[in-house]
């Protein structure tokens, strides 16, 4: 399963062509996507209009939700982001060290453009999709 991370969906939502939002675009319908409740909570932060709201909502909830609010999931995000600062790096958002986590915690890849990630790829193993 690859998780959509909201820097792919802003840039997918603004009509911004790159090359994770076309990879987006066309897997769409090929393999089994994915968010997860922090990501849907991003995105619907991020609308400014109130007429776009309700179509993004129903957008987003063509995938599967995943929700990862759990003490676990935030101890082992609290300690990952502890290692990842012990070798030299620091993470920027909260957010992002739980998303993270619950993908390499539940074997899934994350579609992202966003540098907070690249440590936990380099140093923790998550599986991130290159477009």
């Amino acid at each position: 399963m690859v998780i959509v991370d909201t820097t792919v969906w802003v840039d997918y939502f603004r009509g911004t062509e790159n090359p994770h939002t076309a990879w987006l675009d066309r897997e769409m319908g090929n393999q089994p996507l994915a968010i997860t409740d922090l990501i849907l909570c991003e995105v619907l932060q991020g609308i400014k209009s109130d007429a776009a709201f309700p179509w993004v909502l129903s957008e987003m909830r063509r995938f599967e939700i995943f929700d990862t609010g759990d003490a676990g999931l935030a101890m082992e995000a609290a300690q990952s982001y502890r290692m990842l600062r012990k070798r030299g790096f620091t993470v920027r958002k909260t957010i992002d060290c739980l998303i993270a986590v619950f993908c390499i915690r539940n074997g899934h890849s994350l579609l992202h453009r966003d540098r907070d990630f690249d440590a936990f790829e380099q140093e923790l193993e998550l599986s991130v999709v290159h477009p």
